[in-house]
């Protein structure tokens, strides 16, 4: 599984040298303006929203609250999509014999620089060093191969939620840490065919999730080859765009062909009687879709959530002066969040009195709530309460009667228009070009440069040397376009793909 390694751009805000400053800005109110630094800002973002620190193990981080029911709400929604597919889940070791890593040449060569590795426990130097995982494809095979015996035993189908650790020197919350949550599924097949079936089935899962639950809208493709995850036949990528224009890779799924399968010796017995290799796939998303959720849709007030993926869709904020006044506003605010958790609406009720309520109404949107409901006594006598917007921070007064009705059309508006926000805001920075010094230009500014590449591998290395900027995927759609002239060498090329910086 590949999150992806150090080869991406900064935030280089975000790193272990800003420790202190997020420290700092953690309490405070203001929010840096993206305009001014975009890296402070993602930072000031999470602080703001109480979602995550920097913990004491450098480059580690430790996921709060506010940022943990984000993430439970990505493992319910995924975890619910893979089952209905026909995967399960397991779990698998922490810690990897090293020997196993070493198993398949190209997957090693990749994880190296970035595995931890554990030589003494129980006061003694172990006789064969333990790799704590950077992912699990070989502690899992290794354990395929012993289940794995006949065509009647497959497909395996199996899903692991669990935390990695790769050696992480400049750390970003949520973006890189030396630990992160994630998924990896990895499946066995008979045929390649029914392999790459499920690769690109799982891929269609991820782009469904991130575009119609986060309403990030993303860009289905192939990964070049020098890009594929190690050890992979294929990787398949789902590529987003952040507000500064640098691309986030969202989600993969690698076709493995029979790499890892002749490595670890996963052999079954064929339906003719022969003895062949399993076909393989693995792939996965982490906790680094949360990076991608704040950067796709917070504005410089803080955190702007999509109603499908908030853990508190709707937050209630009564008002009142005296416990006679408190005492009919929550009789009102009582029977709206009856109707509303009846309509399966999460919602908070918020009572502290310690709060005035401009303060209230200032934590929740920095909490990226997308709907707000103030109702103080003045409502309640008019038959009527306050909504207000978190995205566009418009408010409107509605009767009583019908603000459960209200507030659910709004909820959807608010998915809807946030998507679509998002997809405009891509679009407006992807450019069709043909000349190398004017995409040149755009990698400086940011977004995505769409053109030919000849599909050499050294001249996809120029271009990274020179600019930064990465193949980010040979997009499923408009390939067979015919052909064109490289956007860099000048040759004849009959791929188009999408370059830009990247995280």
């Amino acid at each position: 599984m590949n999150e992806p390694s150090k080869k991406s751009t900064k935030p280089d805000a975000a790193n272990s040298a800003n420790n202190k400053s997020s420290s700092k800005k953690s309490h405070a109110a203001a929010i840096t303006p993206r305009a001014q630094d975009y890296s402070q800002w993602y930072l000031d973002i999470i602080a703001a929203a109480d979602m995550a620190e920097h913990a004491s193990v450098k480059g580690a981080m430790v996921i709060k609250p506010t940022g943990y029911a984000i993430w439970e709400m990505m493992q319910h929604i995924l975890d619910a999509k893979f089952k209905a597919t026909g995967v399960e889940n397991a779990y698998f070791p922490l810690f990897i014999p090293e020997s196993l890593l070493k198993k398949e040449a190209s997957h090693v060569a990749g994880f190296a620089p970035e595995v931890a590795v554990v030589t003494h426990a129980g006061g003694k130097k172990l006789a064969e060093p333990l790799v704590v995982r950077p992912t699990s494809e070989t502690i899992i095979y290794d354990t395929y191969a012993k289940w794995v015996h006949s065509y009647r035993d497959l497909p395996i189908l199996i899903n692991q939620w669990a935390n990695v650790v790769r050696w992480e020197m400049r750390p970003r919350l949520f973006l890189r840490t030396t630990e992160f949550l994630w998924q990896e599924g990895h499946t066995v097949h008979e045929t390649e065919a029914e392999a790459d079936a499920r690769a690109r089935q799982m891929l269609d899962v991820y782009t469904d999730f991130a575009e119609n639950y986060l309403a990030m809208p993303v860009i289905a493709g192939t990964k070049s080859p020098s890009e594929r995850f190690a050890g992979a036949q294929e990787t398949y990528t789902i590529e987003a765009m952040m507000q500064d224009g640098k691309a986030l890779q969202a989600g993969t799924s690698h076709l493995l062909g029979q790499n890892f399968a002749k490595a670890f010796g996963i052999q079954f017995t064929t339906r003719d009687g022969k003895k062949d290799f399993a076909w393989q796939t693995s792939w996965g998303v982490s906790t680094r879709m949360i990076g991608g959720l704040i950067m796709t849709h917070s504005d410089d007030a803080g955190l702007v959530l999509p109603p499908l993926i908030a853990p508190t869709q709707v937050v209630i904020i009564p008002i009142g002066k005296s416990a006679e006044e408190l005492t009919m506003v929550m009789t009102a605010v009582k029977k709206l969040a009856a109707e509303l958790t009846a309509a399966g609406v999460r919602l908070h009720i918020d009572t502290r009195e310690h709060l005035r309520p401009g303060e209230k109404f200032f934590a929740w949107e920095k909490k990226g709530v997308p709907v707000r409901v103030e109702i103080g006594p003045k409502d309640v006598a008019k038959g009527s309460l306050v909504l207000a917007r978190r995205d566009t921070s418009a408010k409107i007064v509605c009767g009583l009667g019908e603000a459960a009705t209200k507030i659910e059309e709004m909820l959807k508006t608010i998915q809807k228009d946030l998507f679509i926000k998002a997809q405009q805001q891509r679009d407006n920075n992807t450019h069709e070009i043909s000349e190398w010094e004017e995409a040149k230009k755009v990698f400086e500014k940011g977004g995505f440069v769409r053109a030919w590449w000849c599909g050499d591998a050294v001249c996809e290395a120029k271009i990274k040397e020179e600019t930064k900027a990465t193949i980010r995927c040979l997009p499923f759609e408009r390939q067979g376009d015919g052909e064109g002239k490289c956007l860099h060498c000048g040759k004849v090329a009959k791929t188009k793909v999408i370059f830009a910086k990247a995280y």
